[in-house]
């Protein structure tokens, strides 16, 4: 993996290059084949300007370039959130709060990424701007995972040190883990959607992926707007538990040893690891039986759009949306105290236990051939993305916080493992996050 942020900046301040120097360097992979389909928008010349300024060097982000997901309004862009539908739409008149902070914080915007349409799928193909291809293997086309597709790719190549993103049901997760970088997705609530196209206006997180954990603490902090309380106690003071419930179904082999592998990692470093049922969450079928958040938020927002520009929407996601058209008021309504019931009862399940273990996602990358458009792979492509979705989603119904760290061995194609838990254990989760990362390398190729 490329030098991550934290590294690059000490060499900056301590004279060894200069911001300018590596934003020309992540030009260049920018263009490169790497980049094919990652950026729907370029901005290089003011990217430079920016990088040229000596003030940058003394914020966070250091005059480093970061990605941004084309969800998020930047002052002069079009927002289109991957569709063709809105590649028309009026320019944003200002930054979203995210762009705002990742910018006030040194950050020089390289480009706007691609993205699964709408942000509505977890395997990140998109039929209007093509599919990014994973970094991970350069002999096959495989996902990139989605739908925060192309901010993954800009940072597993190196074009970006940064991506931002959004993270409904995983799309921040997902592609983290099939590229072999970090995801971390924040309580909701910790950073403002104000200026993000909206998928769920319940489930929607505004995050970042990175190439190191300490990179996400600091991506986080930028875009939350907090100082996250490090502390730097030993895997022995933890309490891990591993669900098994559901979370280790469907395993491919080698996700499955890769899993088994880190958590075996974990215990020799010291920590306590008891497996649980945690049954309840087989339960969400049931919750959300009558229909999502994400499908009838998003039919809200769309319903005037598809009456005038349905047949431009990509159709796997119209379909999706169109399902929360059926949804009636009270069963939306009751779904939000079916969701509270549910997230007191994990709640008290998990007491006593710091994070949770489990594989971010149960496979590895397929090729992008066999979830291409078209009908005749439509089945397996609903089949993928429900796979791909199943683990990272239980959290955003938690309304809680995990994050995606490598834990593949050299050779392999990348895997993630996923440290989650409730609401606002996000600094718990980092710190330990970090002390995981460091136990990890041996095995994962790391060090």
């Amino acid at each position: 993996m490329s030098t991550d942020l934290h590294t690059t900046r000490d060499r900056l301040r301590a004279g060894l290059t200069s911001a300018p120097a590596e934003l020309e360097q992540a030009i260049a992979i920018a263009q490169s084949r790497a980049c094919e389909h990652v950026f729907l928008h370029t901005r290089f010349d003011a990217a430079r300007a920016e990088a040229a300024n000596p003030a940058q060097s003394l914020r966070p982000l250091a005059g480093l370039a970061v990605s941004v997901k084309d969800l998020f309004d930047a002052a002069g862009e079009v927002t289109a959130a991957g569709s063709s539908v809105l590649a028309d739409a009026a320019v944003a008149t200002q930054d979203s709060a995210a762009v705002a902070r990742l910018r006030a914080a040194g950050a020089v915007v390289l480009g706007r990424t691609n993205m699964s349409e709408f942000a509505f799928s977890g395997v990140g193909v998109n039929p209007h701007y093509g599919t990014p291809a994973n970094a991970a293997d350069a002999a096959v086309a495989r996902i990139p995972g989605g739908s925060s597709s192309g901010a993954a790719v800009s940072v597993a190549t190196g074009a970006a040190f940064i991506g931002l993103g959004s993270d409904t049901g995983g799309s921040i997760r997902i592609p983290a883990a099939l590229n072999g970088i970090v995801g971390f997705k924040n309580t909701a609530r910790l950073v403002p959607l104000e200026g993000a196209l909206p998928l769920s206006s319940t489930l929607d997180t505004v995050c970042a992926m990175t190439r190191s954990v300490r990179d996400a603490i600091l991506a986080h902090e930028a875009l939350a707007h907090r100082t996250v309380t490090r502390s730097n106690a030993p895997l022995s003071s933890y309490r891990f538990a591993v669900a098994r419930t559901q979370m280790l179904d469907s395993l491919d082999a080698t996700v499955a040893r890769a899993f088994e592998r880190s958590v075996r990692a974990l215990r020799d470093a010291g920590a306590q690891v008891t497996e649980i049922d945690l049954s309840g969450i087989q339960d969400l079928g049931t919750i959300q039986a009558t229909g999502g958040f994400s499908a009838a938020e998003s039919y809200a927002w769309h319903r005037q759009l598809l009456e005038t520009r349905g047949n431009g929407y990509d159709p796997r996601v119209r379909i999706r949306i169109e399902r929360g058209a059926t949804m009636k008021a009270c069963e939306y309504i009751d779904l939000f105290g079916a969701r509270r019931e549910w997230i007191a009862r994990i709640d008290a399940a998990l007491r006593g236990y710091d994070a949770v273990l489990s594989p971010t996602v149960p496979i590895v990358a397929p090729p992008i051939a066999s979830v291409a458009p078209g009908k005749e792979r439509d089945a397996e492509f609903f089949r993928v993305n429900a796979l791909l979705l199943r683990n990272p989603s239980v959290v955003n119904m938690l309304d809680g916080c995990a994050i995606s760290i490598p834990c593949h061995a050299p050779g392999e194609l990348p895997v993630g493992l996923m440290l989650w838990h409730g609401a606002m254990r996000d600094d718990t989760i980092l710190n330990i996050a970090q002390q995981a990362e460091a136990a990890l390398a041996p095995v994962s190729g790391t060090e």
